[in-house]
């Protein structure tokens, strides 16, 4: 299909450049939210939150299967309004919001390229003996080869005067 000029451009647009954050409930994912929103801020950009349920292992009974993905399903919305919240107050930005179900290396990746303008994705890294680094590693050894675009890599013991000065 010839483009006739009637559509946006699709892509990256100079000088808003588009954040992604995947995120759950650790504090390194909060410090890479600060520092996404911070840049967002700071180069008229934005921010997308993805949170990824993962698929339960549990699969005995159906009724029980429901009552665990609706379970996960409010604590995916309740962990993204509160970081929502956290990208509105300091860079006052209202950030997409996004709720997928898969395994959560494939569904960056479907988003990635499902919305080409997502620009950059930014990960926390849990700082020694704090938690895991389960999707930086995944990231970072064997989907590294189909990641699209450019990974930045928080470490989660940044303090938010580090992260101002960074941004």
């Amino acid at each position: 299909m010839a483009d006739t000029g009637d559509t946006p451009p699709q892509g990256h647009q100079a000088g808003k450049v588009k954040f992604l954050v995947c995120v759950d409930d650790s504090e390194d994912c909060r410090v890479a939210l600060r520092f996404a929103s911070l840049r967002a801020r700071n180069t008229g950009g934005h921010v997308v939150l993805l949170y990824v349920i993962e698929p339960a292992d549990f699969q005995h009974w159906a009724a029980v299967g429901r009552l665990m993905e609706d379970e996960s399903r409010e604590e995916a919305e309740r962990v993204l309004q509160t970081l929502a919240a956290a990208v509105v107050e300091p860079a006052d930005i209202q950030p997409v919001l996004i709720v997928r179900a898969g395994r959560r290396g494939e569904e960056i990746l479907k988003l990635i390229e499902e919305d080409p303008t997502i620009d950059i994705m930014v990960l926390g890294a849990a700082a020694e003996g704090h938690g895991s680094n389960e999707l930086v590693h995944l990231l970072t050894s064997e989907l590294t080869k189909r990641l699209s675009i450019p990974l930045t890599i928080v470490p989660g013991n940044l303090t938010d005067e580090q992260l101002e000065s960074l941004t």
